[in-house]
């Protein structure tokens, strides 16, 4: 679960805010209640881009492709053939 603050509170806490953020916790900052920034832990991104990266390896191999190439659907979309 993420803390929201604003950004004054961000500013004069943000040592504090930072040793949160080192222990796991997601920092979201608001200005005038519209979120505009999202700090969190650098493994916690590095974890999450490796766990997208595996779902997005597994689609593939589920994914078969047609009996077409690539060019041939470019050159079908381009002669109005084919909506992509």
């Amino acid at each position: 679960m993420a803390i929201t603050v604003g950004v004054f509170e961000a500013k004069t806490k943000l040592s504090e805010l930072l040793d949160k953020v080192a222990a796991g916790e997601e920092v979201i900052i608001t200005k005038r209640g519209v979120p505009i920034a999202y700090l969190s832990g650098i493994e916690d991104r590095r974890e999450r881009t490796r766990a997208a990266l595996a779902a997005l390896r597994a689609l593939r191999s589920q994914v078969k492709p047609g009996p077409e190439s690539v060019m041939d659907l470019i050159e079908e979309a381009r002669r109005g053939r084919r909506e992509l």
